[in-house]
Parts: C-alpha cells; structure tokens; sequence
C-alpha cells in the first residue's frame, strides 16, 4: 500500500515539473521605477530580467500609464537617443539589465504623481523561443528622481 501510495506521488511530482518549471521560466530582480514631478506625463522602470530558456522582452503595460513602450536608449552622431524597440533579446541563463543608459521600460501617458517609496503594478510579456507567452506580475517600487541606475542597483544588492 505505501509503495503504491509512493508510486502515485512520485507520478503526480513528474507530471508536474514541466507545468512548474515553465512558471519560472523567466524572473525579474530589482524593479524600480524614477519618481516624477507633479504634471510630468512619462518616467521610466528598471530592473534585471534572466531568462533561463531564453527569449524576448515584447510588451509592458501598467495600470499608472495610458501607453508603455520598451525603449532603448543609444549614441547616435554622436548624440545620446531613445526610441522605442520591438523587444529585448534574453539569452538563455543571462541577465540583461534595464537601466536608464540602455534599455528600459517607459511608462508614459502617466495618471498619477509617482512619488518615492510607491509600489507600482508592471505586467512584462516574455515570448519564448517556443513562441510561448509569459506574462510576469511585477511590483516597482518608486526610487527618487535623481536616483541613477548605479544608485537603485547598489542600494537593493546591500539590502540582501
């Protein structure tokens, strides 16, 4: 009786780690977003995204903006410029950072003041390379306006 007991659970674990491991295809580590001023309509998330499938970054969305892009921020002649991309490439097991020099996510079109020590709601949409789509919960906090990227990385790495 134990052994078939056993038997059922050991089969009902293994049917199950494929559905589990999907869940955690994809993690995102210290979300912040820059806080605003009153009237300023557009601000932007960090964080550091790992893969371990690989994929890519497609879609944002956050119920404090009215549209949210993922951007890119690069030299061109010369001239620091931001536009916004299709996506972000994940390399399978390696993290890919999203700070305000390179890649990150802009929240525009803002309802609200975002003010320092805030939790903001962002769904982030990964596809796998399977095609898959993972959408990840993601709670940023607000950090304050002139916090840089080296400032929110080194500050949540000490509380660890």
């Amino acid at each position: 009786m134990k052994t078939r007991i056993r038997s059922i659970l050991v089969g009902l674990a293994l049917a199950a780690a494929p559905a589990l491991s999907a869940l955690a295809q994809t993690t995102v580590q210290n979300a912040w977003i820059r806080g605003t001023v009153p009237q300023q309509t557009a601000t932007g998330m960090f964080c550091r995204i790992t893969s371990t499938a690989g994929g890519k970054l497609v879609s944002a969305s956050s119920p404090v903006a009215g549209m949210v892009e993922i951007h890119e921020m690069k030299m061109v002649d010369n001239m620091m410029r931001m536009r916004p991309i299709a996506g972000i490439d994940l390399p399978a097991g390696k993290a890919v950072d999203l700070d305000p020099s390179g890649y990150h996510v802009m929240l525009m079109e803002l309802k609200q003041q975002l003010k320092p020590g805030d939790m903001v709601p962002v769904t982030l949409v990964v596809e796998g390379k399977d095609g898959k789509r993972e959408s990840l919960e993601v709670k940023a906090q607000v950090k304050p306006l002139a916090t840089t990227g080296h400032d929110a990385m080194s500050h949540d790495a000490m509380k660890r």
